[in-house]
């Protein structure tokens, strides 16, 4: 099913301005467009919204019949028609020519170029010429590699693509035949190649393989020489003689096939390789491992065969790794790793979309309302032209290369759309005589014509005989050039534009509930997903603005699972984690009353709220918020309560109001003994002893020992990574402290807390003011050799006071001021408290100037997380300004400032790194630090 919205895809528009209509055109890499038309090819820059410019032109050697670019290498490859012969060849270095006559350099492949002609080949196109055997019907180049593949009648033919050295300087673009796939059965009319996956179409069938390397074995390969095949050989299900009937009498049709892995290896297609690659550089290809297999059956109800029920528009797709985009562009393509690979070819009416990586299978049919023409795929949508019409449709290769990435995508930490979610259409647009379309980059190029009434239609005769085998594939002479054509560049918007309106669109029905608000803004949210992964593409500004849209999605579907009452209720929880939101502010955003006034809070919401509150965030609720969260629970799920009020993120519940809501629970329903524990936690908090005794009494020990096995959080809670003792908790140490012994074994023995959690329980119980005193306190100190040894013992104890989690250190430094920062006794509880009050940078000043021993022991403990970067911001100009200044304590600033470095080397990037270094430095004394962060990424 497709269903359909008037989106607003495509942007400007402008006319390319060539001067003969075009026969052949193709686009590629950041701005190139090239027309052909008659024996010359135009290249065109294309750059945002500006106009197209010409950019050169250059004579073929005849008709241009097929056209591929190459954005690695930079080339173009044509199969070119002169004299009834079809010739193989590339265009190289083509930026270089500036005017139509300028002179140009033709080479046969793999010639070997001299060093005294490098200059001549550095400033001149390069025209290499390819010769086959056989006449070539179609080419295709690796998007990665940019390795040429050519289609002929019973084989394809691999170039190689590689650089040929000429000296120290300069090396040249060139090719090497390094495999022939000797294919039986079926002829190509349109080839696509990806890093070894090769698919191959005939007018019915579509055979996709993968070319393996061994590079373990290291073997050569063992080719048998093929048996060139009758074309009227034995087919399955068809005798002789049935053959040998006049072809006039019969129409004979196979029966539609579809063979996925290792089955379409029994499809009747036989593939084998032959090597003749003499370079041992070369990728060699060993085995083909068959994919699949496709064969459509034409429709005979008119009893005439059109010749118009043909496939089109194959196509390979390659979806990268996401990561750091480099910015080295001759090393971009050589760094890409495949992520998924899908593979996409149409009928007239209906157009098929196959992921081909681990798994082959078909994720996505497209139905046409009317016959299509001609599609191109884009990892965000496809592009399909009829007569009249320009579609374009939403793709799932982004829902499915995310789980390619990540095979835990669907967990309660992160979602993504499904793959099977119906596809849409965004937008008809309309556009008289439409022929041809290409697409690259942003940029969609297409060729309108009008089709003149007057002239009848010729047409060939009718095929009578249907099957895999047939005779050379002949290209249509173009009619004579008339007028009324045009070429157009459409550039559709920017992703977060589209993705703006499709949340806007997406508001119409908000209120209403419904499945198809989820829908498009699942759209909305993987079109932003898709744009994310081609990072290359992006500058800083761009992906810090689609991360920004990525996180508002989230937040948006977050609230549409939390409306709905569905089984998929529970996307609230991750989405809303991708998000980023807290969960304050999600609780802002979930008062959604019904029409009569009422509130219902629906179960995605009470399942994300009891999740997080469940996970121990640091995240304190206001007293306002953990009312309404009380309330959303007794009314959605009452016999949660008492876990939810346990939560370290209900810390500033009304204890009263808490009290209320609990004393309304029917405890026969409920575990008694938990909601008693609960209600005697609140009325230790309101201060109210005689109820929470009361409330302790009303069970034997063993049961409230159970009570806390039940919700652990009652005794003991964690915050920031440390296990803190409830007041609950407190209040039994005084007064049962058997019975809180007896509940922490409980926990430890069915595995609620561990062993140590449980010693270091009973020890910030035993006494929890005091805590260890920082490592480089115990330097500072020692710095000291005529301190008094007898206020040691007291200065550690006011030292460990401070370290400890008891005090507020804002309220203790009045009585610490009579203390002199001239000893260092003082000095180090001063520097104490002004660490533990968060001024580090006082602090760094203070112990360069009295202590720079203490530097670098204080640095690695105080300057971290949040505070890292400290480390380049201050102590490094710092540093690097006393050593410049000299003086006694020179050498210790000195072994800081090395210390320093190496950190800063392991933290930052090469360039980063550059930008903190002081630019009147020694570049040798530097050096070293830079190698290191220069190659640590390598290394790891």
């Amino acid at each position: 099913m497709v269903q359909l919205y008037n989106l607003h895809p495509f942007g400007s528009q402008q006319v390319v301005p060539c001067k003969l209509e075009p026969e052949r055109f193709c686009g590629g890499g950041r701005d190139a467009l090239f027309v052909a038309a008659g024996c010359k090819v135009e290249a065109f820059a294309v750059a945002g919204q500006e106009l197209c410019q010409p950019r050169c032109a250059f004579s073929t050697l005849g008709r241009v019949l097929c056209l591929a670019y190459s954005e690695a290498g930079d080339y173009l490859a044509a199969i070119e028609e002169k004299n009834k012969a079809t010739f193989l060849r590339a265009y190289v270095n083509w930026r270089s020519k500036r005017t139509e006559n300028c002179r140009v350099c033709i080479r046969m492949v793999g010639h070997k170029v001299e060093a005294p002609f490098s200059d001549t080949f550095r400033d001149q196109m390069s025209i290499i010429e390819m010769p086959l055997s056989e006449a070539p019907l179609c080419i295709s180049c690796c998007p990665v590699k940019g390795d040429l593949l050519v289609g002929c009648t019973n084989k394809l033919v691999l170039f190689s693509l590689k650089y040929q050295i000429i000296s120290e300087e300069f090396s040249i673009l060139d090719f090497e035949r390094s495999l022939i796939i000797h294919i039986d059965n079926i002829v190509p009319v349109e080839i696509s190649f990806c890093v070894g996956y090769v698919a191959l179409m005939s007018d019915l069938e579509v055979l996709i393989v993968k070319l393996e390397s061994d590079p373990k074995t290291g073997e050569s390969v063992n080719y048998q020489p093929l048996k060139i095949n009758n074309p009227m050989k034995q087919t399955e299900g068809i005798s002789n003689e049935t053959l040998q009937l006049d072809s006039d009498d019969f129409v004979i049709c196979q029966k539609p096939v579809e063979l996925l892995g290792e089955k379409s290896s029994q499809s009747g297609v036989s593939v084998t390789l032959e090597s003749t690659g003499l370079d041992d550089k070369t990728i060699k290809y060993y085995h083909v491992q068959h994919l699949l297999y496709k064969r459509f059956a034409p429709d005979i109800s008119s009893l005439v065969l059109s010749d118009d029920i043909k496939l089109h528009s194959l196509q390979l797709l390659p979806i990268y790794q996401t990561g750091s985009p480099t910015t080295d562009r001759k090393k971009l393509s050589q760094e890409k790793e495949l992520l998924s690979l899908f593979c996409f070819f149409s009928l007239p009416h209906v157009g098929y979309l196959y992921m081909v990586v681990k798994s082959v299978e078909l994720m996505s049919v497209y139905q046409y309302p009317e016959k299509s023409q001609q599609a191109v795929l884009t990892p965000q949508f496809l592009h399909v032209i009829t007569s009249n019409n320009l579609q374009c449709f939403t793709v799932r290769c982004s829902a499915a290369a995310a789980r390619e990435e990540d095979p835990y995508v669907d967990t309660t930490l992160k979602a993504c759309p499904p793959v099977s979610m119906d596809v849409c259409a965004l937008r008809i647009q309309l556009f008289i005589g439409l022929k041809a379309i290409c697409h690259f980059k942003n940029h969609i190029i297409l060729l309108t014509k009008a089709d003149p009434e007057a002239i009848p239609e010729r047409r060939e005769p009718p095929k009578r005989l249907l099957s895999r085998k047939g005779t050379n594939v002949k290209f249509k002479t173009p009619p004579v050039a008339e007028a009324g054509w045009n070429l157009y560049i459409v550039d559709t918007i920017s992703p977060v534009q589209l993705y703006k309106e499709m949340v806007d669109y997406s508001n119409t029905y908000k209120t209403a509930k419904t499945q198809s608000c989820i829908h498009l803004l699942s759209e909305a949210h993987l079109l932003v997903r898709a744009a994310l992964m081609d990072a290359s593409q992006l500058e800083p500004g761009e992906k810090a603005e689609l991360l920004e849209a990525f996180k508002e999605s989230c937040g948006h579907l977050g609230d549409c699972y939390s409306r709905l009452d569905t089984q998929y209720s529970h996307l609230a929880l991750p989405y809303y984690k991708m998000s980023g939101l807290s969960m304050a502010e999600v609780l802002t955003r979930a008062d959604w009353p019904l029409e009569d006034g009422s509130q219902k809070y629906e179960r995605g919401l009470i399942f994300y709220i009891n999740h997080s509150l469940d996970e121990n965030l640091d995240e304190e609720l206001s007293e306002e918020l953990a009312a309404k969260v009380v309330q959303m629970f007794h009314m959605a799920e009452p016999k949660q309560l008492p876990h939810i009020l346990c939560s370290p993120s209900m810390k500033n519940i009304n204890p009263v109001t808490a009290m209320n809501y609990l004393s309304k629970l029917d405890t026969s329903g409920f575990s008694s003994i938990l909601v008693t524990l609960t209600k005697a936690a609140m009325a230790l908090k309101m201060g109210d002893l005689d109820r929470h005794r009361n409330e302790m009494k009303s069970h034997p020990e063993m049961k409230l020992v159970c009570g806390f096995i039940l919700e652990p959080r009652l005794l003991i809670q964690q915050r920031r990574g440390q296990i803190i003792p409830t007041e609950l908790a407190v209040q039994l140490k005084d007064t049962q402290p058997g019975l809180l012994v007896a509940s922490v074994l409980g926990l430890q023995k069915n595995n609620k807390i561990g062993i140590e959690e449980a010693d270091s329980f009973f020890k910030i119980n035993a006494c929890s003011h005091y805590g260890l005193i920082y490592p480089w306190v115990n330097v500072l100190i020692s710095s000291d050799s005529l301190a008094d040894k007898s206020y040691t013992e007291d200065l550690s104890k006011l030292q460990s006071l401070i370290c400890g989690p008891s005090f507020d250190i804002a309220s203790i430094i009045p009585f610490l001021e009579p203390l002199s920062e001239d000893t260092i006794a003082g000095l180090s509880v001063h520097v104490l408290c002004r660490t533990r009050l968060k001024e580090y940078e006082q602090c760094i000043d203070t112990l360069l100037e009295r202590c720079p021993e203490a530097i670098i022991p204080y640095a690695n403990h105080e300057l971290k997380e949040e505070n890292r970067t400290l480390w380049w911001k201050k102590l490094l100009p710092e540093l690097c300004h006393r050593v410049k200044c000299g003086g006694e304590k020179g050498q210790l600033y000195l072994s800081s400032l090395k210390e320093t470095l190496s950190v800063v080397a392991v933290e930052l990037e090469l360039r980063d790194f550059l930008n903190v270094l002081p630019e009147d430095g020694t570049a040798a004394f530097f050096l070293p630090y830079l190698l290191y962060c220069s190659r640590k990424k390598s290394l790891t």
